[in-house]
């Protein structure tokens, strides 16, 4: 059966649905760099992307054209956009997360070794069920890389980069390898000296209310859009395993009316087809909560992590210009590498000023960006659930009503 779902991996051109453009970046401004994903292929170990672009900026050789890209290259891209000191001020939108199907593939794996445990309709439900998940996570991993280029495209310092350029015009394997184990032994060092320097800036008190409020406030952000996204995944799963317990009740309600033909047959009959039409309605509860909610508060506890990471560059900007402060005074005092001690202050300051600037304009531009896509999610959220509420109460008042003209 897992063979059966991996001889079709072009999922989105067989699903003939495409993922919209996600709603956290606003293109209507500037159409004058589009990016989108218009297909990707799912092989067992690895997804390939086929980014489309159109422009009308001068930069590029055409106005339209297409590029096949893999996971890493994405993540070497966002590397590349962290490591260059010129985006100190800027907030990095977060790389996607790798392709993970193996949940998937694992659930498939033990569906095919149940089989023999179901009647022949409960696998043929469960199995559509799980394969219907999979294409799911599927579409979502390939709507978050394109959420990632979307940002990148619709920012106005971000989208002029070479190496983006490079990423969407150069039509060649960009020959972007894994890391080796020196480099994930590098890349885990940075990650704890960055932990460190985050507990040690942590109690720097800032001049600016602006900044330090910032600073407050995307901490307590941060640690509670993690919970919520904890316990939104928690709920969407719980409405999955009711929609799961559903497809059983059903079948175990058809088998009662084969297996001896009874006065109850058709009562039977009709709670079976109830309860599979209920299925069918929790299921879409349990997805629309999952892209409405969860993956909403999955999105904003990276982009809030990448936020975090904008305040603590900037905060590291203003230990290094306050060290160089105290070196000047130093050098005054001892008359010593005076000028050399000015210039590296005069450096210190300008470069804290400019993070300081452009963070500015960031943050605003991070609330104004979150508070819209919380309205217009939760807004929608909360029309399907009334839509498949009165969905349910309908249908059980119709099985009701029928059940007693029966009697």
């Amino acid at each position: 059966m897992m063979d059966g779902l991996e001889e079709s991996p072009n999922l989105l051109a067989e699903d003939q649905a495409k993922p919209s453009r996600s709603d956290t970046v606003d293109l209507s401004a500037d159409t004058s760099l589009l990016v989108d994903i218009s297909d990707a292929l799912s092989e067992r170990d690895k997804v390939k992307f086929t980014v489309h672009t159109k422009t009308t900026l001068p930069d590029f050789s055409k106005s339209e054209f297409s590029v096949v890209r893999e996971h890493e290259e994405f993540v070497w891209l966002h590397h590349m956009f962290e490591e260059n000191e010129d985006y100190a001020g800027v907030i990095i939108p977060p790389a996607p997360p790798r392709p993970d199907f193996d949940a998937s593939r694992e659930k498939l794996q033990k569906l095919g070794e149940g089989e023999g445990t179901m009647t022949k309709e409960e696998f043929s439900k469960m199995k559509q069920e799980l394969e219907a998940e999979y294409l799911a996570t599927f579409k979502k991993t390939v709507a978050m890389h394109e959420v990632f280029l979307q940002r990148l495209a619709a920012h106005p310092t971000l989208r002029s980069d070479q190496n983006f350029k490079v990423f969407l015009e150069y039509d060649q394997d960009l020959n972007v390898r894994g890391r080796n184990k020196k480099e994930r032994f590098d890349s885990l060092y940075k990650s704890l000296t960055k932990s460190v320097s985050e507990v040690f800036l942590s109690g720097q008190k800032d001049v600016d209310c602006f900044f330090e409020h910032e600073k407050s406030f995307l901490v307590e952000y941060h640690n509670r859009v993690k919970d919520s996204t904890t316990k939104s995944d928690r709920m969407t799963r719980c409405h999955k395993n009711v929609a799961d317990n559903y497809i059983q009740i059903s079948g175990g309600l058809t088998g009662l009316a084969t297996i001896e033909r009874t006065d109850l047959d058709k009562f039977f009959n009709k709670i079976a087809d109830t309860f599979e039409k209920l299925r069918k309605l929790e299921a879409r509860v349990s997805s629309d909560e999952d892209l409405k909610l969860s993956d909403l508060l999955r999105y904003y506890m990276r982009d809030s992590a990448a936020a975090k990471s904008l305040l603590l560059r900037r905060s590291r900007s203003l230990a290094n210009y306050e060290t160089a402060n105290k070196n000047l005074e130093k050098a005054r005092q001892k008359n010593k590498d005076l000028a050399q001690s000015q210039t590296a202050q005069q450096k210190a300051c300008e470069k804290f000023e400019k993070i300081s600037e452009i963070a500015k304009g960031e943050l605003t531009d991070f609330k104004a960006r979150r508070v819209e896509a919380y309205r217009k999610y939760l807004v929608e959220l909360a029309e399907l659930e009334l839509k498949h509420a009165k969905a349910q109460v309908q249908l059980l008042r119709t099985c009701i009503t029928s059940l007693k003209e029966e009697h």
